[in-house]
């Protein structure tokens, strides 16, 4: 059974893996066996980000690509192929948010969250999926959110970009399945990032933020996630373990989304 998961001999590539949720998820596949490529939008972020890998004891390769530029993109693609291998595994995982309600936001600030969160996974997915298919073998994993399901205040770029990210996960499962291509999502719940920090912060009296007792009380686990939370999910959708999974999004919420909530008393 062992082997079933095991990802010995593949190249991954996991989109902003310098930090946070990708770089846990990338460090997962590497101890399960793979070779990690990730990339990031300048050279003192991939800088940081092999310093952080090799802290670990993990070799990986790095690479300045803005995952927007299409030709930035193909460019990395083919040197990734030439100096590392094909891409077996790639990890949609670099996004943003901006929290704007939205008769505030302008269209320049959501198109900016729609182009790295929706539109970034096309063409880097785009990239890599001819090469799978010569190979015969591929895994797409986009990362998801809660808010592909739900809706809340402030972040209306992102939920649509999420939500449509969804869609993108069961049109590449329907369009290249038959070429032994497997395109799932992982969807984090409120994970314990750099990006969910300003939510966490205690107030000026020394209390709880409201945002966070509120999701505490509203996540059956009564805790925030880790990004270690999403190690496991990554290592069994990137392996041969999932080879009939697909167009599926498998939520890391701590039971968020099963969950009505309690009765006030």
């Amino acid at each position: 059974m062992s082997m079933n998961f095991s990802l010995k001999g593949k190249t991954a590539f996991v989109t902003g893996g310098s930090y946070g949720i990708g770089f846990s998820m990338a460090s997962a596949l590497a101890e399960a066996g793979a070779t990690i490529v990730f990339n990031d939008l300048n050279d003192t972020l991939v800088r940081k980000g092999l310093d952080a890998y090799k802290e670990k004891g993990i070799a990986v390769h790095g690479y300045v690509c803005d995952v927007t530029d299409e030709k930035q993109v193909n460019d990395t693609v083919t040197r990734i192929e030439k100096e590392v291998g094909i891409v077996d595994i790639l990890i949609n995982n670099a996004g943003i948010i901006k929290r704007i309600p939205m008769h505030e936001m302008s269209a320049a600030d959501f198109r900016q969250v729609i182009d790295v969160d929706l539109n970034a996974p096309f063409i880097v997915a785009k990239a890599v999926i001819p090469s799978m298919i010569k190979k015969g073998h591929g895994k797409i994993i986009n990362i998801c959110s809660m808010m592909s399901e739900l809706g809340r205040e402030t972040v209306s770029a992102y939920a649509a970009a999420k939500g449509g990210l969804k869609m993108l996960i069961r049109n590449i499962a329907s369009e290249y399945g038959a070429y032994n291509i497997q395109c799932n999502g992982i969807g984090p719940g409120y994970i314990a990032t750099p990006q969910t920090a300003p939510l966490r912060e205690p107030q000026a009296d020394g209390s709880k933020h409201p945002f966070d007792s509120f999701i505490i009380a509203k996540t059956p686990a009564a805790r925030w996630g880790m990004p270690e939370d999403l190690a496991g999910p990554a290592v069994f959708l990137a392996s041969d373990a999932s080879d009939f999974v697909n167009g599926h999004i498998l939520y890391v919420d701590g039971g968020i989304l099963a969950y009505i909530g309690k009765q006030s008393s």
